[in-house]
């Protein structure tokens, strides 16, 4: 189901220029058939032109009830999918790396002394004034209810939403969302009391009136008990 509303979602601008041009169509046959049955005389025909009016109006009918449930599904309910549950967290596996051998009286003993790389991740994507997380930091540790704070706030804005997953996966869970634009203000809380403490990352996603994804603004964060 949250594939099938992301699909329309994505793609709402090319949806809403093929039914348009359906409801094009349709209303330039209606017309084109009640001028033309204005000058028929037998009754036949004209039996057959009002078919074919009712068959125009209901395509327009059908067109139009698609263009609004388009409209509410991109501007009411994909600005408002449901969080999904995160089970598990993964951690950084640290690299061993070899070091060189160490001389002894003995003789030559090769040692391998684990060392871990981890490379920190800072923020990334964020425009100042536009689309910026305030709090919390990058890499704070954080627990129980957060109040996140930022901006979202663009030309033609369209509505933002904020996400979060664990780092290493690609399955982003919405948190909240919302349709009025924000100025280094509250966005929202996050509840953190039934997530697995560990490494996260939190986003937040803009778009403008045409449903037109803005650059993301990520930073990691850690959650802890």
């Amino acid at each position: 189901m949250i594939e099938i509303v992301q699909f329309f979602s994505n793609n709402s601008t090319w949806i809403y220029l093929i039914l348009i041009l359906g409801f094009l169509i349709s209303l330039r046959g209606l017309l084109l058939t009640l001028k033309e049955q204005r000058s028929l005389v037998f009754g036949l025909e004209r039996e057959i032109t009002h078919l074919r009016v009712v068959r125009s109006v209901t395509s327009m009918v059908i067109i139009g009830l698609l263009i609004i449930g388009e409209f509410t599904l991109v501007t009411f309910l994909s600005p408002t999918l449901p969080a999904l549950t995160l089970i598990t967290t993964p951690t950084v596996n640290p690299l061993l790396v070899p070091q060189e051998p160490v001389i002894s009286g003995q003789g030559t003993e090769s040692i391998e002394t684990p060392t871990a790389i981890s490379t920190q991740i800072q923020a990334s994507g964020c425009i100042i004034g536009q689309i910026n997380i305030t709090e919390p930091k990058a890499g704070q540790e954080i627990r129980g209810k957060v109040t996140l704070v930022g901006t979202a706030d663009i030309p033609n804005f369209g509505f933002y939403k904020y996400e979060f997953t664990a780092q290493g996966s690609d399955n982003w869970s919405t948190i909240l969302a919302g349709r009025d634009p924000v100025i280094n203000g509250n966005l929202g809380d996050w509840d953190l009391t039934e997530l697995t403490p560990g490494d996260y990352l939190l986003r937040l996603v803009v778009f403008d009136n045409i449903n037109t994804e803005m650059p993301i603004c990520m930073i990691p964060v850690q959650v802890i008990q």
